[in-house]
């Protein structure tokens, strides 16, 4: 994937908001957790916060960094379920 995908895919997200997430296995939604944002599993980590950071200009590293609790393994797994949706959405 490249960064170009990753940046139209954070700046698509975040003025989206449209994304099912409920697809993805690295990522969960509890109402009584960070107000039932959509957060990396096993943290309080929303998943928001990735994409932010992208469009900010960070990289996956410095992600990763900045919050230890989340795996690459996760954050490939959002980056590309959210490539995934681009494809769809460009095909209907």
């Amino acid at each position: 994937m490249t960064i170009a995908i990753v940046l139209y895919a954070s700046q698509w997200y975040i003025s989206s908001m449209n994304l099912e997430w409920s697809t993805c296995s690295s990522v969960e939604q509890t109402p009584d957790r960070v107000s039932g944002s959509w957060v990396f599993k096993g943290t309080r980590v929303p998943v928001r916060a990735l994409f932010e950071n992208l469009e900010d200009g960070a990289t996956v590293d410095d992600f990763l960094e900045w919050f230890p609790g989340v795996t690459r393994s996760q954050v490939e797994a959002v980056l590309e379920r959210a490539a995934d949706s681009l494809t769809a959405e460009a095909a209907s």
